[in-house]
């Protein structure tokens, strides 16, 4: 049902993966030259630089993170079969790894454009998808259970 605890921590997921994309996941700034580079799930954005050339579709990170929040948001209503949520929350965890894997390639390409003595800080939706991660292991294990006690009552009544 939808009540359920593991219904919750898909919903937090979700939201944890969609706020991924309003907030900035990596800034640097040059305090001498007054130079900033901050990096979002769509796009690379710099104040008092030159254009930036693209180093490749930052835009994957936002599909990843939408693709990951929107299969968590089908899984809630898939909770008349727990084997197939257990399986789509089997993917989601893919999902869920290639869009930090994404975020972590991205801000080492945004390390280049600007002083490459400086370093740049991760912004707290950076750590996002690992609390994404979390959520979807303690959904699982939830799931897992909510499976072991339809069957040991099932048996039972048999």
């Amino acid at each position: 049902m939808i009540q359920r605890i593991q219904s919750v921590f898909l919903l937090l997921l979700a939201l944890s993966m969609l706020s991924m994309l309003a907030l900035p996941l990596w800034h640097k700034a040059d305090g001498l030259t007054h130079q900033e580079l901050t990096m979002t799930a769509f796009s690379f954005t710099a104040t008092g630089m030159p254009p930036l050339t693209p180093t490749g579709p930052v835009w994957v990170v936002a599909v990843l993170a939408l693709a990951s929040a929107a299969l968590a948001a089908y899984e809630i209503f898939q909770f008349r079969n727990r084997l197939t949520q257990l399986k789509l929350g089997a993917v989601n965890i893919l999902l869920i790894i290639a869009t930090f894997g994404a975020a972590f390639y991205f801000s080492n390409q945004g390390e280049a454009f600007l002083n490459p003595k400086l370093e740049g800080k991760f912004a707290p939706a950076f750590y996002l998808p690992t609390i994404a991660l979390m959520l979807n292991l303690l959904a699982t294990r939830f799931i897992r259970r909510d499976e072991q006690f339809v069957r040991r009552n099932y048996d039972r009544l048999r």
